[in-house]
């Protein structure tokens, strides 16, 4: 699976939720209210990693890891899509210079 069929599923998963909660709520969440939803999904995140790490206790704490990054990498691909930021194009942009920064600094 690449990049651009990452994106189309997550998509696909937004309108899903979009009409859930139109269902629910008579609307559909705001784009700061996704921004929320994801800070709650990081915190839930970093809960899981200190799990791997051994200094939190969660059962099942590797699989639940897994879905939570999964959580974490929609919230991202679909607040991108709602403001108009092309995230592959940003991503390949933004570790192109990041490595040419680093690279630079290992040679000093």
């Amino acid at each position: 699976m690449n990049f651009s069929d990452l994106e189309q599923a997550a998509l696909q998963l937004n309108e899903l939720y979009e009409q859930l909660e139109v269902k629910r709520w008579g609307r559909v969440w705001t784009t700061q209210e996704l921004a929320l939803g994801f800070m709650g999904d990081v915190g839930d995140l970093a809960k899981l990693v200190q799990a791997h790490a051994g200094v939190r206790t969660i059962e099942d704490h590797q699989s639940k890891l897994g879905h939570e990054l999964s959580d974490c990498l929609w919230s991202i691909m679909a607040l991108a899509h709602k403001c108009g930021v092309d995230l592959e194009a940003e991503f390949v942009r933004n570790t192109r210079e990041i490595s040419e920064y680093v690279q630079g600094e290992l040679a000093k």
